[in-house]
């Protein structure tokens, strides 16, 4: 990247208008202005060609936020070698937004740099691919924030090449770390960030790399952009090319769409771009499948209508209380049983069965299998009911067939299958008419442990997306207080019911009662369990009672 003068602009004219941009000054005047020096030397040339101008960048009224790392990482690595932080993490320092993944290029050895770099701040460095120069330098700060730093050789003879290779313009902008506020911007990015415009970089950017069809569709919800019809149209024409993407990469921008911000709505876009059949193909059978009452919808439209109502109801049980998301009656009643578990709410979403998944995306993907399994079991009874006996289970191996395709791991597959086979349970328990017994909770817990937590709220967004703007305020009421019981119980009172203290053993029985190792014991032992979360044994002499009874009884 050419040199340009690094002072702020000159005072002979009003710069306010070019803000975040590079000008090239004659005599005091601006004769040139670009997205990086060498754009405003070019555009200087062709009114004063005979005059050298003097090229400078023009801060931006309030300083780009970066984090206080990118101060030790530019203090640890050689002033005379430039290398610059790209992508999103200047595009969120101008939002605001925090930054946690750094993307830094250079001319020169970036495994060597990544490598100087780890052992100067005590971060472990990671070679990602040898061959090309990647690598990566994982820190952990204190406060448990994990910064993930990948450094790589510019893709092209310069850095212009680089940005001009990536994706998207607002992910093509560029700071040198020792400058980090002088923005180079060669494609016009910040101004599409500003005017919410979401454009590729070049008419091949999708055929380049398929997955780049997800990220448009997560970035435009995440960040409320309007995807350009040119870009869109890039986009289709590079659809059929996702079959020829690794499951992996597919994997790892699903399911950060899944937990962002509008999945229903980035659902819906990659549906109109014709991606769903490549990316969930189990879906589009959902389509026209009608359901008898209460249901409002076909399955497809109350799959979206579910995703999004689980969105709803995660954002008004978020830690940060905002009243104008529980403005709803319906919302607010939620917010009134069960605000209470704020925290706890979210940090259970956001535990990591994966390093690199939450369990909030592996909810939000049983959400959209849930019903999977209707349009297999669909019947109609003679007077013209429908019904979808044993979808459940349909809709279970469905789920497990695509997470195992997408190589998810066995903890994460178990988790999303025992949720989408489990999704009807609360339902169930409110159906009894009765208070949730602590033998429910003990069973409802035994059976599915934490998953439990998912199973409850997605439990409350299929009430939601069943019965919509029909939903009687009562029915609701009831099924958030099944739902409290059953948090309450796991967060609040776990040895009562979930997980009772241990009063016997398998070895403490088998002497008792002279018995062999068997499956009698575990019988035996359930019985006992069982009957602590019903209140009716405390002690160790009252649970050897109890054993005896069973065996007395099975002879």
């Amino acid at each position: 990247m050419p040199k340009a003068h690094p002072s702020a602009a000159p005072n002979t004219e009003d710069c306010s208008r070019y803000a975040g941009r590079w000008v090239a000054v004659v005599n005091g005047r601006v004769v040139g202005q670009g997205g990086t020096p060498e754009q405003a030397r070019l555009a200087a040339r062709q009114m004063r060609f005979k005059e050298i101008p003097e090229v400078t960048y023009v801060s931006t009224p309030k300083p780009l936020s970066f984090p206080a790392l990118l101060e030790r990482i530019a203090q640890a690595l050689p002033a005379a070698q430039p290398v610059y932080l790209v992508g999103g993490a200047v595009r969120d320092a101008m939002l605001g937004r925090p930054v946690h993944d750094l993307d830094f290029v250079l001319g020169g050895d970036g495994m060597g740099i990544a490598r100087a770099l780890a052992n100067r701040l005590g971060a472990a460095y990671y070679p990602l691919d040898e061959s090309r120069g990647y690598a990566r330098v994982v820190l952990q700060e204190a406060g448990a924030t994990r910064f993930m730093l990948d450094f790589a050789p510019f893709d092209g003879p310069d850095l212009e090449s680089d940005l001009h290779r990536r994706d998207f313009t607002l992910n093509a902008m560029a700071v040198e770390v020792h400058n980090p506020q002088q923005v180079f911007d060669p494609l016009g990015g910040a101004a599409d960030l500003w005017a919410k415009r979401l454009r590729a970089c070049t008419p091949q950017a999708f055929a380049n790399d398929p997955v780049r069809i997800l990220r448009a569709v997560r970035q435009a919800a995440a960040l409320g952009l309007k995807i350009q019809p040119e870009t869109r149209t890039w986009m289709r024409q590079a659809v059929p090319l996702l079959e020829q993407t690794s499951p992996e990469r597919l994997r790892d921008e699903l399911l950060r769409m899944l937990g962002g911000r509008q999945p229903a709505a980035s659902l819906r876009a990659l549906d109109l771009l014709g991606a769903l059949p490549y990316v969930l193909p189990e879906l589009p059978a959902l389509k026209g499948v009608v359901q008898s009452p209460p249901h409002t919808l076909d399955t497809w439209e109350h799959t979206l209508e579910v995703v999004s109502r689980l969105e709803a109801l995660l954002e008004v049980l978020a830690p940060e209380y905002d009243p104008d998301k529980a403005a709803s009656l319906i919302l607010g009643l939620a917010v009134l049983r069960l605000g209470r578990y704020r925290s706890q709410i979210a940090d259970h979403l956001g535990n990591q069965l994966n390093p690199d998944r939450t369990v909030r995306s592996l909810l939000f993907m049983a959400a959209l299998y849930h019903d999977t399994g209707k349009p297999e079991t669909r019947s109609q009874e003679p007077a013209g009911r429908i019904r979808f006996l044993g979808h459940e289970e349909a809709s279970e191996r469905m789920a497990a067939a695509r997470a195992q395709h997408y190589r998810l791991s066995n903890a994460e597959v178990e988790r999303v299958t025992a949720v989408v086979r489990h999704h009807m349970r609360p339902l169930l328990l409110l159906q009894t008419g009765e208070p949730v017994s602590r033998k429910a909770v003990y069973r409802f817990f035994r059976a599915l442990g934490p998953a439990g937590v998912e199973v409850c709220l997605l439990s409350l967004a299929d009430m939601l997306g069943t019965y919509g703007n029909t939903l009687r305020q009562e029915d609701w009421a009831r099924l958030l207080e099944v739902v409290r019981a059953l948090l309450e119980a796991w967060w609040e009172k776990p040895e009562d019911s979930v997980a009772p203290r241990v009063l016997l053993n398998g070895s403490d029985l088998m002497a008792h009662f002279h018995l062999p190792p068997g499956p009698q014991i575990g019988r035996l032992l359930e019985a006992i369990r069982e009957a602590q979360a019903e209140g009716q044994v405390s002690t160790r002499a009252q649970a050897l009672e109890l054993a005896a009874q069973v065996l007395s009884e099975s002879l």
